[in-house]
């Protein structure tokens, strides 16, 4: 796995760094209101788990899974695979997201949340990659990790095909592990 990495671009020590200063700053937004705090799956899961362990506040752990992806051919129409559990109207939300790329995935999941009359949405994604944003795609994340270049990565539960996952940090895959 680790043969395919061009080079570490988020070692683990930077990522729990900033893990730690964002969870801050969402224990101080989320202080006496109970938020929900939704992780868009699968490639949230390793952030999700550690995010949340730094808001120090109550908090309602949910799920969705969405996707625009027959194996690794993207069909453009965005379906939701797993909805929430939580009655979310009039509460307070908070979307964990792993990556904000093209937009077309985190602007479907807002959208789709927004229908349901939250007292509020928030948007925390660990990385940021802005020079992928589709045209038409205004969304802003409320809170960013990282923001990167546009480079193709994996890592801490980002994949390629279902795999690099489960590595410890984020890193730039060789072209040619995905161009096979």
């Amino acid at each position: 796995m680790e043969r395919d990495i061009e080079r570490i671009l988020l070692s683990e020590e930077q990522i729990r760094q900033r893990i730690g200063q964002m969870g801050q700053e969402l224990t101080r937004e989320y202080e006496g209101k109970f938020p929900v705090v939704v992780g868009v799956l699968k490639g949230v899961a390793i952030f999700y788990a550690d995010m949340i362990r730094q808001i120090k506040v109550p908090c309602e752990m949910d799920f969705m899974a969405i996707s625009s992806y027959k194996g690794t051919q993207t069909s453009g129409t965005m379906v939701v695979k797993k909805d929430l559990s939580a009655d979310i109207k009039g509460r307070h939300v908070l979307i964990l997201e792993d990556i904000y790329d093209t937009g077309n995935s985190l602007n479907f999941t807002y959208e789709h949340l927004m229908k349901q009359e939250p007292a509020s949405l928030k948007i925390c994604t660990l990385l940021d990659k802005p020079e992928r944003r589709k045209p038409g795609i205004t969304l802003k994340p409320d809170y960013v990790g990282f923001t990167i270049e546009n480079h193709f990565v994996v890592g801490y539960g980002l994949d390629f095909d279902e795999k690099y996952r489960n590595l410890p940090y984020v890193g730039i895959l060789k072209p040619e592990a995905y161009a096979k």
